[in-house]
């Protein structure tokens, strides 16, 4: 199993990025699939997940700008931030979370958003 996750990088405050978590393994069809990042000296925080029948949920402080989806054909999750701040600034992570067996973690994108 792997998950491949891509799209990060440097943007001012209020612009947008899209990223993606293309796995593979034959995981992604029986799993919960979730973004989650980390701050420098914070611990990891879920931002968004996304249920194998499509039902979303978003941390609060996202709610209104980051939209989570995913491709089933593609076997890939995406998120999509909006209106993105400088405390958005930190390493996001997608996560796959089977309804049977190990999670599983894929290596993280860097996002920093300037002010």
């Amino acid at each position: 199993v792997q998950l491949q996750a891509s799209g990060g990088g440097l943007v001012q405050a209020g612009g947008s990025l899209r990223l993606s978590c293309a796995a593979s393994g034959g995981i992604f069809s029986r799993s919960l699939m979730g973004w989650y990042r980390q701050a420098p000296g914070k611990q990891r925080e879920l931002v968004a997940s996304i249920t194998t029948a499509g039902r979303s949920t978003y941390a609060d402080f996202v709610k209104g700008r980051f939209t989570i989806s995913k491709d089933n054909a593609k076997n890939t999750v995406y998120l999509e931030m909006n209106s993105l701040k400088p405390e958005d600034t930190g390493v996001y992570y997608c996560k796959a979370d089977p309804a049977y067996g190990p999670n599983y973690w894929g290596q993280g994108t860097q996002v920093t958003v300037s002010s």
